[in-house]
């Protein structure tokens, strides 16, 4: 029987990890190429000639991510939610937020930061306490961070995860 692994944020140079309560039941990528614009120049059939640029990183949507704090009453802003707000701002000593590395496992999906962060709170004790959420993230792609905190352009033949 294999072990149960919980999917997770691991913070590259500043940053805290975060850990998700429950497992997303989908990781959707995205990535699109960019067009360079042939400035009118077409085929003999009249269709505009493509020239190739460069490729967009990739995107990764993970949504419906479900944090629950009933069964201890703790408020699941302060456990849960600080951690997702904190990856959007910068952190306190550079201007960029925090990088992290996306594993499930012992896969490593790719190396991003937390282009957005969306949540709902959805279910209160009778005192207003918040004790379940939702979260939906956006994250994107970045190379290499270095101890500098600075991140690089992974090379083109970089082994795809």
């Amino acid at each position: 029987m294999s072990k149960f692994v919980k999917a997770k944020l691991i913070a590259q140079g500043g940053g805290k990890n975060i850990e998700f309560m429950f497992n997303p039941t989908e990781l959707s990528f995205s990535r699109s190429m960019n067009l360079n614009s042939s400035g009118g120049a077409r085929t003999d059939d009249g269709i505009p000639k493509v020239s190739f640029g460069s490729p967009e990183p990739y995107s990764v949507t993970v949504g419906g991510l479900v944090f629950d704090t009933y069964e201890t009453g703790e408020n699941v802003i302060d456990k849960y939610i600080e951690s997702f707000r904190q990856a959007v701002e910068f952190l306190d000593s550079e201007e960029r937020p925090p990088m992290y590395l996306l594993t499930w496992g012992k896969q490593e999906y790719l190396r991003c930061f937390v282009q957005s962060l969306s949540y709902k709170l959805t279910m209160f004790l009778p005192d207003g306490t918040p004790v379940r959420a939702t979260v939906d993230i956006t994250l994107q792609e970045i190379g290499e961070v270095n101890s500098s905190g600075s991140t690089g352009t992974p090379s083109r033949g970089s082994r795809r995860r």
